[in-house]
């Protein structure tokens, strides 16, 4: 009997690495509160590139950035700066390793404020479950939307940074806040 093929988003096209991203990350409600913090830190990388560039340098952000450690991070000072923008491993950007180290400070603030967790923080705005959108084909898939540009507008207001609206909602998509899976993906949340 032959093997039935899964139907799935057509954006990972034939990329292994893209298509097991898509099979077992993106649409998956994320709780932890460090692989929060890293996936906003790629999804800020990501911004004016392919989110195939990112993905495949995911290892190479991991170790630059001492495992996702949010806590050292939030205390990298000039030496690190330096070695962060010549680490052909991540996108050497200055202004986006500059976001990542206040996004790590920003990230620390609302942990210790005795107010709850990143997590909370995001979730309250879909209350705590994901919306599941209706998506017929990857054109109706929107850049952002007002849930975005609510979450963003909470993001820099806690003092966070590449947190516009449309980087947002790729974040919101990558998380599992939304699931943006087309119509008929076997990855399509049931609701």
């Amino acid at each position: 009997m032959a093997k039935k093929e899964l139907i799935r988003c057509p954006w990972p096209l034939s990329d292994t690495r893209m298509i097991e991203y898509h099979d077992t990350v993106w649409g998956t409600p994320e709780h932890d509160d460090r692989k929060l913090y890293a996936k906003l830190v790629l999804d800020g990388a990501q911004a004016g590139l392919s989110w195939k560039t990112i993905l495949h340098r995911s290892d190479g952000y991991r170790k630059a950035f001492d495992n996702w450690n949010v806590e050292k991070i939030a205390r990298y000072g000039k030496k690190d700066m330096a070695r962060l923008l010549a680490d052909e491993g991540i996108i050497r950007n200055r202004a986006k390793v500059e976001s990542a180290i206040k996004n790590a400070q920003a990230w620390l603030r609302i942990m210790e404020s005795g107010k709850g967790s990143f997590d909370d923080f995001l979730w309250k705005h879909v209350d705590h479950r994901t919306i599941i959108n209706p998506r017929k084909d990857q054109k109706s898939l929107p850049a952002s939307t007002p849930l975005s540009d609510a979450v963003s507008k909470d993001l820099k207001k806690a003092g966070f940074s590449f947190v516009g609206s449309t980087i947002v909602y790729a974040y919101m998509q990558a998380i599992g806040m939304v699931d943006d899976h087309v119509d008929g993906c076997f990855r399509k949340a049931k609701g």
